[in-house]
């Protein structure tokens, strides 16, 4: 097992510095492969996406006409898979688009194996919404941490053009416990890919809940999401409790 690595500044603040392996333009391809053949598992087990589909999108769901989600950051598609998956098993339907900018994650996620309504596009956010698309539910997953200031403003802004009825952003917790408890129980999946290490970076790029609610516009509410992530959510007539 690796040393456990000492975060600069013990976490107390955000290390926006920091850059993941896998977002370089020349990092090792099968690494990356690799990474986006595991993010189900990682995403089973951390994510909370369950819970999320149960509690926020399933609520949603008619047997009448398909729902409409929209993945944004998509990377490997899994989360578009799943919520797929999920829907059927309940009798719905869901046509799922996973977007991604990067070519690398475009290209892995359209040569997976297929899921009925699941489809993915090389686009960014902002496309979209000069297209005029709307969806019923707009997601993200492990993106918010990746980007600077004016990037979250301009992302939640084209969340809230996209969104017919519920945006939700989910992302990691920053904390002492987070960090060693994937420092421990990841570093078997980083063997020949990036997830150990760069899962590790993603906690020190994070939020806070506290700084997540000071970052995003007041329309948009902070929820726990599991013990290790937090859910930004937009609702066009406001965020009840849940």
């Amino acid at each position: 097992m690796p040393v456990l690595p000492l975060p600069g500044g013990s976490l107390r603040e955000r290390d926006v510095a920091a850059v993941e392996d896998m977002d370089r333009p020349d990092c090792d391809l099968d690494r990356l492969n690799r990474s986006y053949a595991r993010f189900p598992i990682v995403n089973a087990a951390v994510s909370g996406w369950r819970a999320t589909y149960s509690s926020w999108i399933k609520p949603l769901l008619t047997t009448a006409a398909p729902t409409t989600v929209l993945d944004i950051g998509c990377g490997g598609g899994d989360v578009a898979r799943s919520l797929a998956r999920r829907a059927a098993a309940d009798g719905y339907r869901l046509e799922a688009t996973g977007i991604d900018p990067d070519e690398r994650a475009f290209n892995y996620a359209s040569t997976a194996p297929k899921v009925e309504g699941v489809s993915y596009r090389k686009a960014l956010s902002s496309e979209l919404v000069a297209e005029g698309r709307v969806f019923d539910v707009v997601i993200s997953n492990h993106v918010l941490h990746h980007l600077t200031s004016p990037q979250l403003a301009a992302f939640l802004h084209d969340s809230e053009k996209l969104c017919g009825r519920i945006a939700l952003h989910n992302d990691l917790k920053r904390s002492r416990v987070a960090y060693a408890l994937f420092w421990a129980g990841s570093w078997p999946l980083g063997i020949g890919s990036y997830i150990h290490g760069d899962g590790l970076t993603s906690i020190r790029r994070s939020y806070t809940a506290a700084e997540l609610r000071a970052a995003a516009p007041p329309a948009w509410a902070v929820e726990p999401s599991g013990l290790w992530h937090n859910l930004l959510v937009y609702l066009p007539g406001g965020v009840p409790d849940v």
